[in-house]
């Protein structure tokens, strides 16, 4: 039996990217999902799929407190994924109030939330990213170097980051962080990201565009690593003493935007297409990845998911969804 078997579980932000194919794991493990969710996009994944339909839904924003202590109590959760952010940098350049409300206040108010249930829970994880580190000189990211984000989503995630440990340190929450990279994979529809762009710029045999220069360093890991590290992690909090923790989790292979297309172009049609490139990324981090031997070391964790594994996997999720969606 599976230890996530009957298990009563909330997730925020569960429409979105990570959240849908979470959802779909833990519901595959026969956990009792809720889930926190702002609005019903029929796009998303958890929703398109009809999963949606085997959780408890709570219709409601982060920056709503009433909302948050309205998720927990009908859960009656014992694990929390707090997923639940505006994940859009460019969104966060040009509506900076409304990132903070949904990324910190948000954060604070399930924290506080967590704090004043009469729930007895025993895993909190809180999904961070490698922008909280913000620029630093040396690279890889360890998670001991400090947290300073500048730009207003790396702000954010830096505030969600500290507020996590805070509650941990402060009140004895069994909170723990994960510290992602970019994360790509089927059911991703920004197509202003390099992964599910450059797809659908050559299924539907057009130029595709590169914002940046394709110089840019990032870590790139597929959404099934994230999954099944947000998992272990809730597993590993309840069994360790490792509350307040944050941990690094990517594949330790650190590419270029160019990297990444390469590989996407040789998936997709077997050669390299010259794309378009505009040289207009402003307001971001250029080089950016993260080191994760503390999760090897302490938790046992490592990335299971190749590069060449998941690009192939996330073409063929988009293969389908055009064809559905003609």
């Amino acid at each position: 039996m599976s230890f996530w078997s009957g298990r009563n579980v909330l997730v925020t932000g569960a429409t979105g990217l990570v959240g849908s194919w979470l959802v779909r794991e833990l519901l595959s493990k026969e956990s009792k999902v809720s889930c926190l969710v702002w609005d019903t996009d029929p796009t998303s994944e958890l929703i398109s799929s009809k999963l949606i339909d085997q959780t408890l839904v709570v219709i409601g924003d982060l920056a709503d407190i009433s909302a948050c202590e309205k998720a927990i109590s009908a859960s009656n959760c014992e694990y929390v994924f707090h997923l639940g952010a505006q994940t859009i940098v460019g969104e966060a350049i040009q509506d900076p109030v409304r990132t903070f409300r949904s990324n910190i206040q948000g954060t604070w108010n399930l924290l506080d939330s967590i704090r004043n249930s009469k729930t007895q829970i025993k895993s909190v994880v809180v999904a961070s990213s490698d922008k909280a580190y913000g620029t630093a000189n040396t690279l890889p990211y360890k998670e001991d170097f400090p947290l300073h984000g500048d730009g207003p989503y790396d702000v954010s995630k830096t505030c969600t980051d500290l507020l996590a440990q805070s509650y941990a340190t402060t009140y004895g929450l069994p909170v723990s962080v994960a510290r992602c990279g970019n994360i790509y994979g089927g059911g991703d529809l920004n197509w202003s990201r390099i992964v599910p762009g450059t797809i659908k710029s050559l299924l539907m045999k057009e130029t595709p565009i590169l914002r940046s220069d394709g110089t840019f360093i990032r870590d790139y890991v597929h959404v099934d690593d994230i999954v099944g590290a947000y998992m272990f992690l809730a597993q590993q909090t309840e069994t360790k003493n490792i509350q307040g923790e944050a941990y690094n989790f990517s594949r330790d292979e650190p590419l270029s935007v160019l990297d990444i297309y390469k590989e996407v172009c040789s998936v997709v049609v077997g050669r390299y297409v010259e794309p378009k490139i505009l040289s207009m990324t402003t307001a971001e981090i250029k080089d950016q990845h993260l080191d994760s031997s503390k999760a090897r070391e302490e938790l046992g964790w490592k990335s299971t998911v190749t590069l060449e594994k998941g690009i192939i996997k996330t073409y063929d999720w988009y293969v389908n969804y055009f064809k559905d969606n003609k």
